[in-house]
C-alpha cells in the first residue's frame, strides 16, 4: 500500500477559513474540491431544480392524469436499499399527493432476477394496475416494458443506471444518464430520482389548481429515506447529493423520521440525535439489504412504510436477525472465495489483473458483498459467482462484481460480450459495481476474457493500492469534540471521510477478540490509543499509519483514539 496525502489548495482553504469554518474543516473541504462556503450551503433552496431532468414533465403529467382519474398505480422496485427506499418514497409520496390506489411489487432476487421482466409485467397486470412505475430499475428492461405496454399498461421508468444501446418504449423515462439529459447530478441515486419526480408532480398539481403553495403537501418528511438510500447505494456524493443527505440527517437528528428508520437505529444500537452517514452505510443499509439477499425485500419496504412504531420494531428485529445470518454466510463464503482466488497465483506472485471465482456452494444473495471484500483485500476487479437458484436456470451462474479506480466494470463487460458472443447472457451496472449471468460451461471463458481486458486497461500504477489521506494531524486538533464534529459532516463515496497519516511510534500492541490489533501509540510526543480492525500481523516499532480520528467511550469516559486504515508498505 502506498499512502498519499491529498493536495490542499491554500487559497481555497484560506477562503473557507475566512468564511468562518474551523481551520481543520476548511483544510478538509478544500482538499475535496470545495472553493467557497457557498458550496457548503445545504439548504433545500439550493437543490437542483427538477425541471432539469429530461422526461420529468411528461412523468408528472402522466402521474397527475392517473391521480385525477383514480387509476391504480403499481411500483416495481429493486431488491437493494436504494430500491427499497425509492419504493417507500414513491408509495408515501404518491399517497401524500392524492393517489388513492398505490401498490408495489418487488422481484425475488433468485426467482425473478433483476428489473422489470415480462413475467413481472404480467403480475402487475394481474393485480389490476393501470400504471406501472419502476424505481431504481427499468432503463434496460426493453422486453418487460414492451410486455407491459402490450397488456395495456402505461409505464413510467425512473432509474439512474446506465442505459444500453436501446431504450425501453415507456410512456416516460426519467434517468439523468439517458442520452440527451443535461441534469448536472449524474450520480443521483434511484431514490433521489423518484423524489425529484414527486417534486415535479407536486408542481404540476399546483399548476392544475389541486392545491396552492400554502396548502400543498410537504415532501420534506421523505428526505430521511432519500438520505439513507443515497448513502447505502454508494453513489458519488456530489454537491446535490450531499444536500439531500444533509437534509435527511437533520430531520433524523431532530427525531423527525419514519418509525422504521427509528426502529432500525435502535436495533443497531445507534442514537438518532447522533446519526451519521456511517450509520446509513454500515448499520441501516446492510439490515435492509439483508432482506433482499436472503429473504424477501418486502420486509424491508414494509419496515420503511409502516407508521406503527410497534410493527416497525418487530420488522426491524426480523431484519436484524436476517442480517446476522447474512454475516455468518458471508464469513464462510469469504474464506472459501479467498482460498479460490489465492489458488490463481503463487505465494510470491502478484494476483492476476482481474479475479473471478465460483463455488457450487456459494449463495447468490451474498456474492456482491464477498466480491467487495476480495476486491478490498487483493486490490483487483473481482467477480464472485453462484449457481442460479431460479427454476429452469440451474445451468446459469449469476455473478456480482466490484471494481477499483480506473477500471469501468460495466464497460469491461460490454467489451467481453462483444469479443466473446454467448459468454454473457445478461449484464448491467455501473463503473464500480456490476452484475452478469454466464452459462456454467463458459465460466472459464469469462474468467480469461475479463482478465484480458484488465491486462489491457490496467497498468502497474493503477494496480498498486493507494490510500489518499489528509496528511498530518496537528496535536491541538487531536480532540474528542473535533472527532465528533468530523463525524457529523456528510462524507461518503467521492467525498471521502477524513483520514490522516503520519509516522508514529508503536509503544505496545496486542490482539483483542483474536481479530483486531489494539495499539498504544506515540503521536507528536504524546500517547494515544489505536485500534486496527481485522489486522492480526504485528507492526514495527515505528510506522507510517493512516487513521480516522475517533472517540472511544468506556465507563463514561470519552478518549480520542486512532482507527487505523492502513500502513505504508
Amino acid at each position: 500500500m502506498k499512502i498519499i496525502a491529498r493536495d490542499i489548495p491554500p487559497r481555497a482553504a484560506w477562503a473557507l477559513e475566512q468564511a468562518g469554518l474551523h481551520p481543520l474543516l476548511a483544510r478538509l473541504y478544500a482538499a475535496r474540491g470545495v472553493h467557497t462556503s457557498d458550496e457548503l450551503d445545504d439548504s433545500l433552496s439550493r437543490l437542483l431544480p427538477p425541471s432539469g431532468l429530461q422526461g420529468v414533465q411528461q412523468a408528472a403529467q402522466l402521474l397527475a392524469d392517473a391521480i385525477a382519474s383514480d387509476q391504480r398505480l403499481c411500483i416495481v422496485a429493486d431488491y437493494d436499499c436504494d430500491g427499497a427506499t425509492a419504493c417507500a418514497v414513491a408509495v408515501r409520496g404518491l399517497r401524500l399527493l392524492g393517489a388513492r390506489h398505490v401498490d408495489y411489487l418487488v422481484p425475488d432476487r433468485v426467482v425473478d432476477g433483476y428489473g422489470l421482466t415480462p413475467p413481472i409485467a404480467r403480475r402487475v397486470k394481474e393485480r389490476g394496475a393501470d400504471l406501472l412505475i419502476t424505481v431504481d430499475n427499468g432503463i434496460a428492461s426493453c422486453e418487460g416494458v414492451a410486455q407491459a405496454k402490450a397488456l395495456g399498461l402505461a409505464v413510467l421508468v425512473t432509474d439512474h443506471h446506465l442505459p444500453g444501446a436501446e431504450l425501453p418504449q415507456a410512456n416516460a423515462i426519467v434517468n439523468p444518464n439517458q442520452p440527451g439529459c443535461t441534469f448536472p447530478s449524474k450520480s443521483i441515486a434511484g431514490v433521489g430520482v423518484m423524489f425529484y419526480v414527486l417534486m415535479q408532480l407536486r408542481a404540476e398539481l399546483r399548476q392544475r389548481g389541486v392545491f396552492d403553495a400554502a396548502q400543498q403537501p410537504r415532501l420534506e418528511p421523505l428526505l430521511p429515506l432519500v438520505a439513507l438510500g443515497t448513502v447505502a447505494d454508494v453513489v458519488r456524493l456530489d454537491a446535490n447529493n450531499r444536500r439531500l443527505v444533509a437534509q435527511g440527517l437533520k430531520r433524523i437528528r431532530a427525531g423527525q423520521m419514519p418509525p422504521g428508520i427509528a426502529a432500525l437505529l435502535r436495533v443497531a444500537g445507534r442514537q438518532a440525535p447522533l446519526a451519521t452517514t456511517f450509520d446509513f452505510g454500515f448499520a441501516l443499509g446492510p439490515r435492509i439489504n439483508a432482506a433482499g439477499r436472503l429473504a424477501d425485500m418486502t420486509l424491508g419496504i414494509e419496515c420503511l412504510l409502516t407508521d406503527d412504531a410497534a410493527h416497525a420494531d418487530h420488522l426491524a428485529q426480523q431484519l436484524d436477525a436476517i442480517n446476522r445470518e447474512r454475516r455468518e454466510i458471508e464469513g464462510g463464503m469469504r474464506e472459501q472465495a479467498l482460498l479460490l482466488a489465492e489458488d490463481l497465483f503463487g505465494a510470491q506472485d502478484e494476483p492476476p489483473p482481474a479475479v473471478s471465482v465460483f463455488d457450487p456452494d456459494f449463495h447468490e444473495g451474498v456474492v456482491g458483498i464477498v466480491a467487495s471484500r476480495i476486491k478490498d483485500k487483493l486490490h483487483r476487479p473481482t467477480f464472485v459467482f453462484a449457481a442460479s437458484g431460479a427454476p429452469g436456470k440451474e445451468h446459469e451462474l449469476k455473478g456480482s462484481g466490484r471494481s477499483i479506480a480506473g477500471f469501468h466494470l460495466r464497460d469491461a463487460l460490454d467489451l467481453v460480450a462483444k469479443r466473446h458472443p454467448g459468454v454473457l447472457l445478461r449484464f448491467g451496472g455501473h463503473a464500480m459495481a456490476a452484475g452478469c449471468t454466464v452459462p456454467a460451461e463458459r465460466f472459464a471463458d469469462f474468467e480469461q476474457a475479463l482478465a484480458q481486458v484488465a491486462r489491457e486497461w490496467l497498468d502497474a500504477a493503477t494496480l498498486t493500492r493507494r490510500l489518499e489521506t489528509d496528511g498530518p494531524l496537528a496535536p491541538e486538533w487531536r480532540r474528542a469534540d473535533l472527532a465528533d464534529t468530523l463525524q457529523r459532516e456528510v462524507w461518503g463515496q467521492g467525498f471521502a471521510p477524513p483520514v490522516f497519516s503520519e509516522e508514529v511510534d508503536i509503544l505496545s500492541q496486542r490482539l483483542v477478540g483474536e481479530r483486531h490489533l489494539s495499539l498504544k501509540l506515540r503521536h507528536r510526543g504524546e500517547p494515544v490509543d489505536g485500534i486496527w480492525f481485522g489486522r492480526t500481523e504485528p507492526l514495527p516499532a515505528r510506522a507510517l499509519l493512516a487513521w480516522r480520528l475517533d472517540v472511544n467511550e468506556w465507563r463514561g469516559e470519552r478518549k480520542v483514539q486512532f482507527v487505523v486504515e492502513g500502513a505504508q508498505e
